[in-house]
């Protein structure tokens, strides 16, 4: 009753703790089934939607079904035959059991959820898994020892020890709890952050998410870890957050083809919008990325001039997917480039433009068709803004400056 919200739609609690603790005492299958009629007691309580609930009580009962059969495979046995051993000699017998138990049902338990999420929302399980699962991972890490200290002191001092136990267990959970909450909120607010952005030119909405999505794929085709690959995603969707300073209001507003002047001013962008990123603790890691998103791979990019691996990976990462969604978004002198156009002009600008080794693992990847079944939306103006070769560019490369 005491659970919280996580990314996703999912939700988190400390009832894994009990549960775990009671296939402990009972890895038998009337202990699961307690198990199961609980949560269903508490779906009710709560009047979840018919199919969640039943969803929730199913993989409750098959995550501790799972933990009790690896429990009792490895030579696990109900912790009421130690009555009267000390801590240390049941952790001694048992401990490795119970942990490998443990750590099946909060697999089963999370990817169940996860895949469920994914499904019905339609992104991808492994993303889904990383955002609910290390959202409480610190929990889980907490609760690993802690379940078999409980369940041993049930068996040993009873119920009411049991009970007291768990005073300083909730008052974690609450800390816990808040700062999800917290992390949560600094989530929306950046969100709510790059839709104000976008909203100043009605032709770029949804392109930060759009280059964000990108960014993502391209990632995890380099195989990029996950954590590396969130931060790309972090920092592709405040890639023009620069652009909230006043002085491109009107320029993002002009329905025209812009001057030298406003061209120039337009360049500005990356290094404020790093400069805005530095003044939050908290996402100074994305400054960086943020800053060198129009630095080209033969240095004649901008605001530094940064050339080859001196320019950061997110920002290589990020100048791809960013030049992508300007040529899949249509143009005023044109439409929008097929796959085929796509990959005609990224061979064009491989070396110059483009990281050549991010080009040909892109390319020859499955990703590559992944990303043309995302839809595009039709956007003059963003094409207008993303390639300009006739504003001081070469007119043999893609500049992107959405």
């Amino acid at each position: 009753m005491l659970s919280f919200l996580l990314p996703k739609g999912a939700t988190g609690s400390i009832s894994s703790m009990p549960a775990l603790a009671a296939v402990l005492i009972s890895p038998t299958w009337q202990g699961v089934l307690a198990i199961a009629v609980v949560k269903a007691l508490v779906e009710s309580l709560r009047r979840a939607e018919f199919l969640k609930a039943v969803f929730n009580v199913a993989q409750y009962a098959l995550s501790y079904g799972l933990a009790a059969l690896v429990f009792l495979s490895m030579g696990g046995g109900s912790l009421i035959g130690l009555r009267d051993s000390n801590i240390l000699t049941a952790t001694r017998l048992y401990g490795v059991a119970a942990f490998v138990a443990f750590i099946a049902a909060v697999m089963l338990n999370t990817l169940s959820v996860s895949t469920v999420i994914a499904l019905s929302t339609g992104t991808r399980v492994r993303s889904v898994w990383h955002a609910t699962t290390i959202a409480k991972i610190g929990i889980d890490i907490i609760a690993s020892p802690l379940v078999f200290m409980f369940a041993w002191a049930y068996i040993r001092f009873g119920p009411i020890a049991f009970a007291a136990l768990w005073v300083p267990i909730i008052g974690l959970r609450q800390l816990y709890k808040t700062n999800i909450e917290l992390e949560q909120t600094n989530v929306e607010l950046l969100d709510l952050m790059v839709k104000s952005i976008e909203a100043r030119d009605p032709y770029t909405s949804g392109h930060s998410r759009r280059v964000q999505e990108y960014s993502m794929m391209i990632g995890r085709a380099l195989g990029l870890p996950e954590k590396e690959v969130q931060m790309v995603g972090r920092s592709a969707l405040l890639h023009d957050v620069g652009k909230i300073h006043e002085k491109y209001g009107p320029i993002l507003r002009k329905a025209d083809n812009l001057t030298q002047a406003e061209w120039n001013v337009m360049r500005e962008h990356p290094a404020d919008g790093a400069d805005l990123i530095a003044t939050m603790t908290r996402l100074r890691e994305l400054v960086a990325p943020v800053r060198g998103h129009h630095e080209n791979w033969d240095g004649t990019g901008y605001p530094d001039g940064l050339a080859g691996e001196l320019i950061p990976l997110a920002s290589r990462i990020i100048r791809f997917a960013d030049t992508i969604d300007a040529m899949t978004t249509e143009r005023p002198y044109r439409r929008m480039l097929t796959s085929e156009e796509v990959r005609a002009e990224l061979v064009r600008c491989r070396g110059t433009q483009f990281d050549p080794q991010i080009v040909d693992k892109l390319l020859s990847s499955g990703v590559w068709k992944t990303m043309f079944a995302h839809p595009g939306s039709a956007s003059p103006r963003a094409a207008q803004l993303a390639v300009l070769p006739r504003y001081g560019e070469r007119a043999t490369r893609t500049v992107s400056r959405a």
